[in-house]
């Protein structure tokens, strides 16, 4: 065997077997592995080969059915096994088949309805721990064998229920990205009607040891009676993926729900992104914190504008259509700073407080309104008087506190927000934040600020209050 990269490898397992409808020499099963820091969305490997267009597999025209154990609810359910669309990233559970937590695993069966030729088994995973690797033993019928029973029960053998044992899988190197193929060395399987995967846990040192399965592709034999129906190819999809100019991040655009929007998000969105992100990393750093080396964005029909959980980011695909020309990057920018931000992960110090909700929004837009896109005027006094009946209340999310913090950096300490960010991310959020930044509390420069608001709107400002700065609502740390 030749000698592979670091980190991938395959591991040819051979199991010599006799079937009752074909004579074979030897069934073969490659493992070949990523880890997840050489992982990509489209599981491409050296040996095995990628998932093919659910279309034009036997596994999707099958009937597919959990005969034991218990799917896990946060899965995506057995058509997850053979739709053809794979997961964009390692811990993604909604895009993956698995069994229960605190299980060991259980039976697939897909019934194909009648013998077809079957050529080669594939199958494929991927998780950052032990929900990755695969181990399970694969069983055939035609339905034609003596005494067979079509769905044995969990707790029989079911080579002594009519089944073939095929193949033996056990790929157990931890986490990472792994195709398994099983052929024979003499050409197809066999012709079966039925294939039987019993699977097995990795691990049960904990309750997470059940395999992510993104997909299971089952290659019919070419041509005959036997043969799967032959159909128009579609090319699979797969993301768009572009990495940070220093290779900090990989990011990956999902744009599979909303076609369309593929060449936007490719030429425009993308760049923005990968440029931006070692910057905006570079605006909020902590002491022996390292920003997420990867997240991804899924464009799709939704609610509002878009969400970030981690490193997932979901943007409603009907609300960018209409914002191409305007909103539409500067809102994924405000996002990607919500997954650099990772608040609530450290354990709170004596004496500090969860940081406001505003506050966390009001960062993003800040850096969006003033460093990323000023001459927008998305947040500044232009803004401001463009708003009908504008309150002034320093405490309040997106840009009503984006304008307040802007005010604040430029008139008391530059450094406001990356010390801002810094205490809450850090667990040590509370009013002396703003106090040794400042002098001041919260209460008092939001009293401030909503004087110089109302004076620069022309309002009646209270007797002794100070003068607007000077300062214009340039950003405080010009943007490169």
């Amino acid at each position: 065997m030749n000698v592979l990269p670091r980190r991938y490898f395959a591991v040819p397992l051979l199991l010599s077997l006799l079937a009752a409808t074909t004579a074979r020499a030897e069934v073969r099963v490659v493992v070949d592995h990523r880890e997840n820091d050489d992982a990509t969305p489209g599981f491409r490997f050296p040996h095995v080969p990628p998932p093919t267009p659910a279309p034009n597999q036997a596994a999707a025209r099958a009937t597919v059915t959990v005969l034991s154990g218990q799917a896990d609810e946060n899965g995506g359910g057995l058509r997850r096994l053979t739709d053809g669309r794979l997961p964009t990233e390692a811990d993604q559970p909604a895009a993956n088949f698995f069994f229960a937590a605190g299980t060991d695993g259980g039976r697939i069966e897909f019934d194909f309805g009648r013998a077809i030729e079957i050529r080669q088994v594939n199958t494929y995973s991927w998780h950052p721990a032990e929900r990755a690797p695969q181990v399970y033993r694969l069983y055939a019928a035609t339905g034609a064998e003596a005494g067979f029973t079509a769905r044995p029960a969990a707790e029989a053998d079911p080579a002594k229920a009519g089944w073939q044992l095929l193949a033996r899988v056990a790929a157990r190197s931890g986490g990472g990205q792994y195709g398994v193929s099983i052929t024979d060395t003499a050409g197809p399987l066999g012709q079966f009607r039925y294939l039987l995967f019993a699977c097995s846990a990795t691990e049960m040192d904990d309750a997470f040891g059940n395999t992510f399965y993104s997909e299971i592709d089952i290659v019919p034999g070419a041509g005959g009676s036997n043969a799967a129906p032959a159909v128009a190819e579609t090319p699979a999809y797969v993301p768009l993926v572009t990495n940070a100019p220093d290779g900090s991040c990989r990011i990956t655009i999902d744009t599979s729900a909303a076609p369309d929007l593929s060449a936007w998000a490719a030429e425009k969105l993308a760049p923005v992104l990968a440029e931006w992100y070692p910057k905006l990393a570079a605006m909020l750093p902590s002491e022996g914190y390292t920003p997420p080396t990867n997240f991804t964005i899924r464009i799709a029909p939704g609610n509002g504008v878009a969400a970030t959980g981690g490193t997932r980011v979901t943007a409603n695909s009907d609300w960018l259509r209409r914002e191409l020309q305007r909103e539409a990057i500067g809102a994924l920018l405000h996002e990607e700073i919500h997954v650099i931000q990772q608040y609530g992960r450290a354990r709170r110090i004596a004496g500090a407080t969860r940081a406001p909700g505003w506050l966390t929004e009001a960062i993003p837009d800040y850096i969006r309104w003033f460093l990323y896109e000023p001459a927008s005027h998305g947040a500044d006094l232009e803004w401001v008087r463009r708003q009908r009946n504008f309150n002034p209340k320093y405490d309040q999310a997106y840009r009503p506190g984006a304008n307040f913090l802007n005010w604040a950096s430029e008139k008391y300490d530059r450094h406001l927000v990356t010390k801002l960010n810094d205490a809450i991310r850090s667990g040590k959020y509370s009013e002396k934040v703003w106090q040794d930044a400042t002098g001041k509390t919260a209460d008092e420069l939001g009293a401030e600020w909503k004087d110089y608001i109302l004076q620069a709107l022309g309002r009646t400002v209270p007797a002794g209050t100070n003068a607007p700065p000077a300062a214009t609502n340039a950003p405080a740390t010009p943007a490169k």
